[in-house]
């Protein structure tokens, strides 16, 4: 396939690779979306069973598309599986190309060292080339296990929340959900219906209201532009803020689950807490976040020493005619959400359309 001009490879197809795709069509670029597995809706489809936006339906709609139904409702998982299904397939018709099951295995420069454009290659074999190339892959294919001492050594079962379902997911009747955020806090809750649930954690759960003054947090966040303020003015937070309705906080208030700092240690399938209390414990739940999951970037030299990438503002700061999607904290606080994703789509394709027409790409421009 020789290179054209206006040929863009997208890699992943869940909403920040749709996004980018949409940006490319507007942009008058051929988007190709790879995505490795046989659905183009990312990684929704394997997260767990109760999950549910954080945002409103009229909040959560990516460009070109309006969610539908009642906006003011919050969508559950398998609304959002439909919905991007829904929105690939308009991708389609307008001329975007999907490719399903197409697994990038790796990419690397096309053609001599200083030659523009990259050779994307698929985990079957196939090699394509496209001179830019999407890196929105996402995370959730690397969640992130901490080195917490008798991790390895604890003698029940340790579950990523990226491998959890449902409360069957896991046996025995004291589970241990290690973590303080958004993912965390829902878990132990539905969890507690049914076992003793303990959350650890190395700070204590920060509850925000999700409905302030009788509106959704993210009505205000639109009012005050929070969700746009870059980086330079909003920097990341030390820990994620738990979005509540009120029952999760009134369910640690009356212990339908507790929260303790975080355990000094697991020996066998016992926990020891900071106070030196042994308890024995049947499973342990990690809902410890993710990393950015680009190991096809691992030979181009685009990624530090911890596999992340070296970017700014969704543009490689190492190979013209590489960007990203869907990083946490990329440009603006919503980056990674449903919500901010395609403001930083139009961003990051504008200026790899930019680069593909001779301009200068330049990663601090602001548009």
């Amino acid at each position: 396939m020789p290179i054209a001009n206006d040929n863009i490879a997208i890699v992943g197809a869940g909403q920040s690779g749709l996004t980018a795709a949409h940006a490319a069509l507007e942009q008058g670029l051929r988007p190709m979306l790879l995505e490795a597995s046989d659905r183009a809706a990312g990684s929704w489809p394997r997260y767990y069973d109760s999950l549910a936006l954080f945002s409103p339906a009229r909040y959560s709609s990516l460009p070109g598309m309006a969610f539908g139904g009642d906006p003011e409702r919050y969508p559950r998982r398998d609304e959002v599986v439909a919905y991007l299904e829904r929105y690939a397939a308009a991708l389609v018709e307008r001329g975007a190309e999907l490719r399903a099951g197409a697994r990038v295995e790796a990419v690397l420069p096309a053609g001599e060292p200083g030659a523009s454009g990259f050779l994307v290659r698929l985990a079957d074999g196939q090699e394509l080339t496209a001179p830019a190339v999407i890196a929105a892959s996402g995370s959730f294919g690397r969640p992130h296990r901490p080195a917490l001492p008798g991790l390895d050594t604890f003698t029940g079962p340790v579950l990523h929340v990226a491998g959890y379902r449902c409360p069957a997911s896991l046996p025995g009747e004291h589970v241990v959900v290690v973590g303080a955020g958004n993912s965390a806090v829902q878990v132990a809750y539905e969890l507690a219906a049914e076992r003793r649930v303990t959350l650890a954690s190395r700070e204590p759960i920060r509850f925000v209201a999700q409905r302030p003054l009788g509106r959704d947090l993210h009505f205000w966040f639109r009012l005050a532009g929070f969700d746009r303020l870059p980086l330079a003015r909003a920097e990341a937070p030390p820990g994620s803020p738990v979005l509540d309705d009120g029952r999760y906080r009134r369910a640690l208030r009356e212990g339908r689950y507790t929260r303790r700092a975080m355990f000094t240690r697991l020996e066998g399938d016992h926990a020891v807490w900071p106070d030196g209390e042994r308890e024995r414990v049947d499973a342990v739940l990690l809902a410890t976040g993710y990393r950015p999951n680009l190991p096809y970037l691992t030979d181009l030299g685009a990624l530090d020493d911890g596999g992340h990438p070296r970017q700014r503002r969704g543009l490689s700061v190492t190979h013209p005619g590489l960007g990203y999607l869907g990083l946490e904290w990329q440009r603006t606080p919503s980056s990674n959400a449903l919500r901010g994703v395609g403001a930083d789509a139009a961003y990051v394709v504008g200026m790899l359309a930019r680069h593909l027409r001779g301009a200068p790409q330049r990663a601090g421009e602001r548009s």
